[in-house]
């Protein structure tokens, strides 16, 4: 290997509670991998943070395991891929964080939402950026960080000191020893400020959040050079950065519109290719950029589920009736249905399309006859019920059908819930041979951009030579189930807005 010009790709996966490097072939097969976990902080009810100084100091870690498996010299290029939204604030004359990173999942801004929103700026803001006001995206977070953290106010008002940025920025500001102040337009588009029409900083939504401009990073193609890391005296360059769902998108081979994505975690992100002009996102859909490569930017509708593993995780430690998460696969295969069983697992609200923070989880429609297996069945179901919602509300705003739904994540290994989701979005669900799409997909972007592959067809071919696994859907025999789900969300999602709920 060592007298072949290089031809590995490694991924940067920095995910929200570790951090992991993969190294891939040029079949793009895994070869190497390594991970570590990072503090998770926790200062006050429905306030998460992260040590940005630790997150780095992890990732490099990791990463220069990874390299010294496969040797420097071989490797043709890195892929960066990141938890989205969370925002970094650091002094570009020390090059450290002036305070923590405030994490995505974090609701400290809620009362800022309400007041922006209070101010009329809701239907502006969507217009420019396809999102939705919400503590979950980056503005507002920097937007307190400069209201209540003096040092960062300091920062700005000390030459243009403050630099700010999501994880990407940080962790390549990290890695080119601050060479590189810049992010991506997947990564932007996330943070409230990007304007997904004009692909640059918007100068009125800064002015709305308040947030200087001067400190956010230069904006670059999916595909450039966003700078190199040195290891041993031999330059790595760092050729892609995607947000984690767009890495996933593109992992999963969505290279044109209508091509849908959906990734089971904790909850699940649905991501649907949808072409080169910017959407209009339909009610509680968000609009984002998937990627920018060789020019041309490539735009994706996006809905997010908040429980989705997290239910079943529910069942282990809340009511005990499974031991492992495995499990559930096995105990709702004892029975043939849920038994008129629907649960709604609003444990932390309700997700897109709803956006209801408010509502809780039920269950309906338990008899005596019911069981811990009718319970785990109709777990399964509304995962994959929550999931067909979001297709639905999709598929209205794109001009190509959704036939398929390609799943990745750990839930997807249930080979019971992935035909479910083929049943209640009437598509063939794709489970593909690798499922460690996120970094796949920062890393074959990384091999397109360094020349490693010639196209984005070699990488379409390279993803159809595994062994996926493809499940069509049967005959529509859960029209009546799907009926019920979608008339007790209805009623909870109106009840709780009457006020009887909270």
């Amino acid at each position: 290997m060592d007298n072949q010009s290089p031809s590995i790709l490694i991924a940067v996966d920095a995910g929200t509670t570790s951090c992991r490097a993969i190294a891939f072939d040029k079949t793009l097969t895994p070869i190497a991998t390594h991970q570590k976990s990072f503090t998770q902080h926790f200062p006050q009810s429905g306030w998460v943070e992260h040590d940005a100084s630790e997150i780095l100091d992890v990732q490099k870690a990791v990463l220069d395991a990874v390299i010294r498996d496969v040797g420097a010299q071989n490797v043709a290029a890195i892929g960066i891929t990141n938890q989205r939204e969370t925002a970094v604030a650091w002094s570009r004359s020390t090059g450290k964080p002036i305070c923590n990173a405030i994490v995505w999942q974090c609701r400290r801004t809620t009362t800022l939402c309400e007041e922006i929103r209070g101010r009329g700026f809701s239907d502006e803001i969507r217009d420019r950026t396809g999102l939705l006001v919400d503590p979950y995206f980056s503005a507002t977070k920097w937007s307190w960080m400069l209201s209540n953290i003096p040092n960062v106010a300091a920062a700005a008002a000390a030459a243009n000191d403050l630099a700010l940025g999501t994880i990407d920025s940080w962790l390549i500001h990290g890695l080119t020893n601050g060479a590189s102040h810049v992010t991506d337009t997947s990564n932007a588009s996330r943070t409230l400020l990007f304007n997904i029409n004009t692909l640059a900083w918007d100068p009125v939504l800064c002015d709305i959040f308040d947030v200087p401009a001067a400190a956010l990073p230069t904006v670059l193609p999916s595909d450039a050079t966003f700078g190199h890391y040195t290891v041993d005296g031999i330059q790595i360059p760092i050729r892609a950065v995607l947000g984690d769902q767009q890495a996933a998108l593109f992992g999963q081979g969505c290279f044109a519109p209508g091509m849908l994505k959906c990734t089971l975690g904790t909850g699940s992100f649905l991501l649907v290719n949808a072409g080169t002009t910017p959407p209009k996102p339909p009610t509680g859909i968000l609009g984002t950029i998937a990627w920018t490569i060789d020019g041309t930017t490539t735009y994706a509708l996006e809905g997010s589920v908040f429980i989705a593993g997290a239910a079943v995780q529910w069942l282990r430690d809340g009511l005990g009736i499974i031991v492992n998460s495995s499990d559930v696969q096995t105990l709702a295969a004892t029975v043939p249905d849920a038994g008129g069983v629907v649960f709604v697992p609003a444990l932390s609200g309700l997700g897109a399309p709803y956006w209801n923070p408010n509502v809780r989880g039920t269950i309906f429609g338990i008899t005596r006859g019911t069981t811990k297996a009718h319970i785990a069945r109709a777990t399964l179901d509304a995962i994959a019920l929550q999931n067909a919602d979001l297709v639905d509300a999709m598929r209205p705003a794109l001009t190509e059908e959704i036939t398929e739904l390609r799943m990745d994540g750990g839930a997807a290994a249930n080979d019971d819930l992935i035909q479910l989701h083929a049943d209640f979005t009437h598509c063939i669900a794709i489970r593909p041979a690798c499922l460690e799409t996120t970094a796949l997909g920062a890393a074959a972007l990384a091999g397109l951009a360094s020349g490693l592959f010639s196209s984005i067809g070699d990488i379409a071919a390279l993803l159809r030579n595994g062994q996926n696994v493809c499940v069509p859907y049967a005959t529509d025999i859960m029209g009546h189930q799907r009926e019920q789900w979608s008339k007790l969300v209805a009623a909870l999602d109106s009840l709780d807005k009457t006020g009887y709920t909270s």
